[in-house]
């Protein structure tokens, strides 16, 4: 009796029931098969270790590989124009940054629109970024360091991972505050920034945490300072920029999973539940504790919020940096 009825709804409507029916049996099963994660950053960099601490969660909790794919270059742009381009089936993710928000003010004819062609995920968490220099430049403290810049305007450099990127944009928004002129040397990825000042080719990093904490341990770079508006308790012995003479003074990293805008709402939240598991599961969160990196997990519409709020936030700054 049921399939006599369903014969009579007519061929539309059944097609229109199997179509349904195949959807839903494909997001019970996602992800069926290896999840493409694209890193618009080279291995190595901040970026990269927290992207494949996270990754190894979320394959833990969904049973199939996370793919890592770095496609490093353009301040995260190539990246996120592949990604922007996929199939929005869910199986390819993109590791967003706060520098894809900076890079809608910094270039004006993008080849992708960073809120029109994704759907975020979750925001993942942030970072605060550390200040260091390297020893050879003689300071041993923020108010040094400003010093030494007036006295030498122009004559200091800093490494970054390219204009726009949160290493990029920490240093400006420190110089604009301290009324210093720091000349960028700029990277094609934050690994060569960090080798850069090691090497002592450059002076001044605003560098990740992540990547470069055990190199202060070393000895190899002096840390002066940290970003976050708060002392960050893995790093209680290190001042914020803020505290040290600039109120209101905050910079940073964070990341976030985001798909090809067209990806199926349920694909979206699979996706959201699975990656707020991963954050959950006790190794990775003490792992990404332990790189100074606070793990959030907020909802596809509250990170949309957040980015939204970051383009216009960074678009303020770099009004006066970028095209002053």
């Amino acid at each position: 009796m049921f399939i006599s009825r369903l014969k009579r709804l007519g061929p539309g409507v059944l097609a229109g029931i199997a179509a349904l029916m195949s959807a839903s049996a494909a997001t019970q099963t996602y992800p069926a098969k290896p999840v493409r994660l694209i890193v618009p950053f080279s291995a190595g960099s901040g970026s990269d270790i927290i992207a494949r601490t996270v990754a190894g969660g979320l394959a833990e909790v969904v049973g199939q590989q996370v793919v890592i794919d770095n496609r490093a270059g353009a301040a995260g742009n190539i990246g996120a124009e592949l990604a922007a381009r996929a199939a929005p089936d869910g199986y390819t993710v993109l590791f967003g940054n706060v520098a894809h928000a900076a890079n809608v003010s910094i270039y004006p004819k993008l080849p992708y629109d960073f809120v029109r062609d994704f759907a975020p995920v979750t925001l993942l968490g942030s970072s605060p970024a550390i200040l260091v220099v390297h020893p050879s430049l003689p300071v041993k403290s923020v108010a040094e360091l400003v010093k030494l810049a007036k006295q030498r305007p122009g004559a200091i450099n800093y490494a970054s991972g390219g204009t726009g990127t949160p290493t990029y944009l920490a240093t400006e928004l420190f110089k604009r505050q301290a009324a210093i002129d720091l000349v960028q040397v700029p990277y094609r990825a934050g690994g060569e920034a960090l080798t850069s000042i090691l090497s002592g080719e450059t002076s001044v990093y605003f560098a990740p945490l992540a990547n470069t904490l055990p190199m202060v341990k070393q000895g190899k770079l002096r840390a002066l300072a940290v970003t976050s508006s708060k002392r960050v308790p893995l790093l209680p012995e290190y001042a914020t920029v803020a505290e040290l003479g600039y109120p209101g003074y905050q910079s940073g990293f964070w990341h976030g999973f985001l798909l090809p805008v067209k990806t199926s709402r349920d694909t979206v939240l699979a996706l959201h539940s699975a990656t707020v598991a991963a954050l959950k599961q006790p190794v990775i969160n003490k792992r990404l504790i332990e790189l100074a990196y606070v793990p959030q997990g907020e909802s596809p519409e509250a990170f949309a919020t957040h980015i939204k709020s970051e383009i216009e936030s960074l678009g303020r700054v770099l009004r006066g940096v970028v095209y002053p």
